[in-house]
């Protein structure tokens, strides 16, 4: 979780969010710990609960789609439009069981589903079988409140939108490493949602410029929105292709947006599209083999562009959040031998492992490299009563490494003269 936009309110923030977790009727009186992260000072960890293997499930069942089903894993609870399916008898007030249809072939409005579907936990109820199937279209609002999620993860909707910014821990990092200061030009090439682009923003303490790319317009509008709502006045966000936005003759006087002149940023960050294979929860991956290996020469292409508008001495951060070999480690390699101006750095801060063998770096350069693995994390998951001993210090290393799959390389470029 990013904190925005001073440190010193971080205490009043932790003391908050404690009183959100005591007045969570899913923790029960539990003591969840709200963490400050020792080399971010911006950053507060929650720790999430779970997998919970002793939850009794339900002869009632109610199905949903895939997206609310990751939502349930993220915290929230059961809007009447992602139901999918229900028992035939569902009435309010009613204990169920809440299951994922992972592979979306539940028919909607099956009164049972037999396919390939996975356990959120039990909830209760809010409406009737009826009132979700109803000829005259369904009611909105509240379907089932979660009381027993196989993941206690608790929902951060509206809780103090203009201080606190929700983010997976290497997301943070990335901004770090870029490092940004105030007064500088800073490029964000593929910003959407925007998590990042407001990081940088709160780095630089909202002096300079940051200019804010992504070629989905409703993208951008929610970029303008987050910026608004955490008062921050230097970024500035475009809808356009970053493929594009390499200028192939002078710009016009005044001209704000992109395309741009060769050497005009003092910082790039190229959070380049991906594969996505490191975003979690994740039940069921939809992209075909085609589709996965189409996005090496979009990532090189951007790349392009980003080495041509960054400035002589400048910073370039690659990120992504996939765990691929072709789409991280090679594409150093390919960077390396492509623009010789370009050179690795030490990260700072480097909470992530090294990189992965098999593109040909020496081990030196990928010490440079920051990869972020799920898998060397506890496969178990982290039990109810051993959170509530549990040492910070533990909490903070398993955080560290229990988080989405993530790249991240950095490079500065030198000089031609």
């Amino acid at each position: 979780m990013s904190f925005f936009p001073k440190v010193s309110f971080q205490r009043e923030v932790e003391e908050y969010l404690t009183k959100v977790f005591r007045n969570n009727e899913q923790f029960q009186g539990l003591s969840v710990p709200v963490l400050e992260h020792p080399k971010l000072q911006d950053v507060l960890l929650i720790p999430v609960i779970g997998p919970r293997r002793d939850l009794q499930k339900q002869p009632s069942e109610v199905i949903v789609g895939a997206q609310c089903g990751y939502a349930v894993l993220r915290g929230a609870h059961v809007y009447v439009p992602g139901i999918v399916s229900t028992s035939r008898f569902l009435k309010a007030g009613d204990l169920v069981s809440v299951y994922s249809d992972i592979e979306g072939k539940c028919k909607r409005g099956a009164k049972e589903f037999g396919g390939v579907k996975v356990f959120l936990g039990n909830g209760i109820s809010e409406v009737t079988r009826s009132d979700i199937f109803s000829s005259s279209g369904p009611v909105n609002g509240l379907g089932i409140r979660m009381t027993e999620p196989v993941y206690l993860s608790p929902s951060f909707d509206g809780v103090l939108p203009r201080l606190l910014f929700l983010q997976n821990l290497p997301s943070v990092v990335v901004s770090h490493v870029l490092n940004p200061q105030p007064g500088e030009r800073i490029l964000d090439m593929c910003a959407a949602p925007g998590g990042k682009t407001t990081h940088l923003a709160a780095l630089m303490h909202d002096q300079g410029e940051v200019i804010a790319m992504d070629k989905v317009a409703n993208k951008v509008k929610k970029m303008k929105q987050n910026a608004e709502l955490l008062q921050l006045k230097c970024i500035k966000a475009f809808c356009y292709d970053g493929t594009k936005a390499l200028a192939a003759e002078e710009r016009e006087a005044g001209q704000e947006g992109p395309p741009f002149l060769p050497e005009s940023f003092d910082r790039v960050l190229l959070d380049a599209p991906c594969s996505g294979m490191g975003q979690r929860p994740n039940m069921a991956y939809p992209l075909t083999l085609k589709e996965v290996t189409s996005y090496q020469p979009l990532q090189r292409k951007l790349f392009t562009v980003a080495v041509q508008l960054l400035k002589p001495g400048g910073v370039l951060v690659y990120s992504t959040c996939t765990i691929t070999l072709s789409e991280n480690e090679e594409q150093v390699a390919w960077a390396l031998k492509t623009f010789p101006c370009l050179q690795l750095q030490p990260q700072d801060p480097h909470v992530g492992g090294e990189g992965m063998r098999g593109a040909g770096l020496p081990p030196a350069q990928l010490k440079l490299l920051q990869r972020f693995d799920p898998s060397a994390a506890a496969l178990q998951g982290t039990a109810l009563d051993s959170v509530q001993g549990c040492r910070e210090a533990d909490l903070i290393a398993l955080a560290n490494k229990d988080c989405i799959g993530f790249f991240i390389a950095s490079f500065t470029k030198r000089s031609s003269r």
